[in-house]
């Protein structure tokens, strides 16, 4: 039994000695030291031996399974730094190279132009001021004085859930609800999605963005329309845009004009943008009609205003010269990056 212990433990130390990985030097631990192993087998057989022959037996055997299992460990540190090394010397870093580059999401090119318009009107006074896409008929038409035969009523222009409830077609209703709710002096901005009973092209959607805007004081005129549209022209496209205003009729404004500012490409000189005219239009303007005012609980004779209302697609398109409002909507990445 001593000469099989010694045995064991020469055989188990060349056995360890050979293993290239941990998995390899389990094995071995299992073959020598686990509960079928071969050191435990000779255990089990020192019940044949003379009670003075199993104290000298039993702590040889203890003394070569303390050695195994020093060697085991001793092995295990060994191939686990050659292993370390080896990683090092197969995964270099090249501390050189660039950095990976991060996919970072970004706003949307009507996002950007919103926001930008939203901060220009801020710094201007201006509060900005929402409202449900779902309106009565009243405030989208009878109290911003469209008459019931307005082209603008009709079914196959509006988005009708029922004869008095619809999608609002502006985001005007909004001014309503806040001179209904306010007392002058009013200075508000309000933007937000309209709908219409549009066909999908490369200029119309049956959904799009406005952005409204309104004052109400006293002594208010058309010059401060037009002094405020032409820095709020300036902040968005450049210090050198010029403004033109071209009458026109709005059933919510008297007199009423359409805006246009100089084209930005090519400084009005005449450009495949602006076709040449030197001009773009991009928004509707006009003093807010008597009959609104009063409908509103506000008196005429002592209050003026004015309102003005963006596209916000429009100064999209014409500030990034993008030739199909289908772009905006498509989500197309390749598109939306050059944002």
């Amino acid at each position: 039994m001593r000469e099989q212990l010694e045995n064991i433990k020469i055989d188990a130390k060349e056995d360890i000695s050979a293993t290239r990985s941990d998995a390899e030097l389990d094995a071995i631990r299992v073959k020598y030291l686990g509960k079928k192993g071969l050191l435990t087998g000779i255990l089990r057989g020192m019940g044949q031996l003379s009670a003075e022959e199993r104290p000298i037996i039993g702590s040889l055997a203890n003394t070569v399974r303390e050695e195994l299992e020093n060697y085991i460990e001793e092995r295990s540190d060994l191939l686990k730094k050659k292993e370390l090394q080896e990683k090092l010397l197969s995964e270099k870093l090249d501390v050189t190279l660039p950095a990976n580059k991060k996919s970072i999401g970004k706003l949307h090119p009507i996002t950007q132009v919103e926001n930008k318009m939203k901060e220009i009107f801020l710094g201007m006074g201006f509060e900005i001021v929402e409202g449900p896409e779902v309106e009565s008929a009243y405030n989208n038409f009878d109290a911003l004085n469209a008459p019931v035969d307005h082209p603008s009523r009709d079914f196959q222009d509006t988005f009708y859930i029922s004869p008095t409830t619809l999608l609002r077609t502006q985001t005007s209703p909004v001014q309503i609800r806040a001179m209904q709710d306010r007392k002058p002096p009013i200075r508000i901005i309000s933007p937000g999605r309209v709908y219409r009973c549009d066909a999908v092209d490369a200029t119309h959607s049956p959904m799009f963005h406005q952005l409204e805007g309104l004052v109400i004081d006293k002594n208010i005129t058309m010059g401060d329309l037009k002094g405020t549209l032409a820095l709020f022209a300036r902040s968005l496209f450049g210090e050198s845009t010029k403004t033109r205003f071209r009458p026109h009729n709005f059933p919510f404004t008297e007199p009423s004009a359409e805006v246009d500012v100089s084209c930005f490409v090519c400084g009005g000189k005449g450009c495949r943008l602006c076709k040449g005219e030197g001009w773009i239009e991009i928004l509707g303007a006009g003093m807010v009609h008597p009959n609104v005012l009063s409908g509103c609980g506000i008196d005429p004779e002592v209050y003026s205003g004015f309102a003005f209302g963006v596209g916000i697609e429009r100064v999209v398109m014409r500030k990034y010269n993008i030739d199909d409002m289908r772009h905006l909507y498509e989500n197309d990445l390749r598109f939306l990056s050059q944002f």
